[in-house]
């Protein structure tokens, strides 16, 4: 299993963070624009930890050169189940630079979101006072 996921899982917030590079872009499932930034990626990751239940890893797919890994996730949110997987890409340092999430069905996407508001309205502002 990725150190990523082995993190994810086990719920060791600090060793995702210490994969993330300072130029991390999130792109959410249910925002418009992606939020790019270390601390602002660190905050939603850690956020989203909260309101996942049953969070486990099901699948990885890795491109050969070992930059770009879909990791497949099932988990529940609000009673809702999901599956989801979360697109990783992976710097010249081995320092993730991008992250894209996407999650099916729409009932569990839109349970993600309302669980997720009020994060990343928090996010956004604690991000716009640095």
């Amino acid at each position: 299993m990725h150190p990523f996921c082995k993190a994810v899982e086990s719920g060791d917030m600090d060793a995702v963070t210490a994969l993330l590079a300072d130029d991390v872009v999130f792109t959410s499932p249910a925002a418009f624009r992606p939020y790019p930034g270390k601390a602002i990626t660190d905050h939603i990751l850690r956020s989203v930890t909260g309101v996942f239940k049953d969070f486990t890893y099901t699948r990885e797919i890795t491109n050969p050169d070992g930059r770009d890994h879909a990791f497949v996730f099932t988990a529940t949110v609000s009673g809702k189940n999901v599956q989801g997987c979360d697109f990783i890409h992976f710097d010249e340092n081995g320092k993730i630079d991008d992250i894209t999430v996407m999650v099916r069905p729409l009932s569990a996407l839109q349970a993600l979101a309302e669980a997720m508001g009020p994060h990343f309205e928090q996010t956004t502002l604690e991000t716009a006072k640095k």
